[in-house]
């Protein structure tokens, strides 16, 4: 996370490390944690978890430097079995950071990944995630509606910026962000800074 610029923000998510695995999910040790909290909190606060790959082998190079934000990772040696993410067997797809729904806010941000919405709520920006191109659902349309700006952020590339135009189309209230040089939130975050992140949704 400290790689990702995202150290300032680990703690507000609850991000974990699965040190040891219970019987049954020890595929899932040396995993990264993405709790999906519930906005009302409480003894149920967490909804589902993700796990998410961050063995050394496929996030840094041969001189142990992270590949993110900057360069994609390699998970290919791990593919045929799970990709980068892990859910719990039989989870449906969900938005991430909901609580970011509860905010007195005339805009929310729409990403593509848990990772770009951390990298939004770490410039004072409210953000959603869903889990990738196939997992939108209709009814994660209804709680943006009551917001005057839907900003969907497309990354930098042709397959990311068709997904962010096929969904501003369900979406009265949408504007499609496109970030553009190959970029995702993150590391658009870690290339320009916070300010540069702010402004291109016109935030001062």
């Amino acid at each position: 996370m400290k790689a990702r610029g995202l150290a300032d923000v680990a703690e507000k998510f609850t991000l974990g490390y699965v040190g040891s695995a219970l019987t049954g999910h020890e595929p899932k040790a040396g995993m990264l944690v993405i709790p999906y909290l519930r906005p009302a909190g409480g003894p149920h606060a967490v909804a589902t978890i993700r796990f998410r790959c961050i063995a050394d082998d496929c996030v840094r190079d041969e001189d142990g430097n992270y590949f993110a934000p900057t360069r994609k990772e390699d998970h290919s040696s791990h593919k045929k079995w799970y990709g980068k993410y892990w859910g719990l067997p039989g989870d449906i797809p969900r938005m991430f950071n909901t609580r970011a729904l509860l905010t007195n806010s005339p805009f929310i941000v729409v990403t593509e990944g848990e990772y770009d919405a951390m990298a939004w709520e770490s410039v004072g920006s409210p953000a959603i995630a869903y889990q990738g191109t196939t997992s939108w659902r209709d009814y994660f349309i209804p709680p943006l509606l009551g917001f005057g700006t839907v900003f969907i952020i497309a990354d930098g590339d042709e397959p990311g910026t068709k997904a962010a135009e096929k969904l501003a189309a369900l979406l009265p209230n949408a504007k499609v962000i496109v970030l553009g040089d190959g970029h995702d939130s993150n590391s658009y975050l870690h290339e320009y800074g916070a300010a540069a992140l702010r402004e291109r949704i016109g935030l001062l």
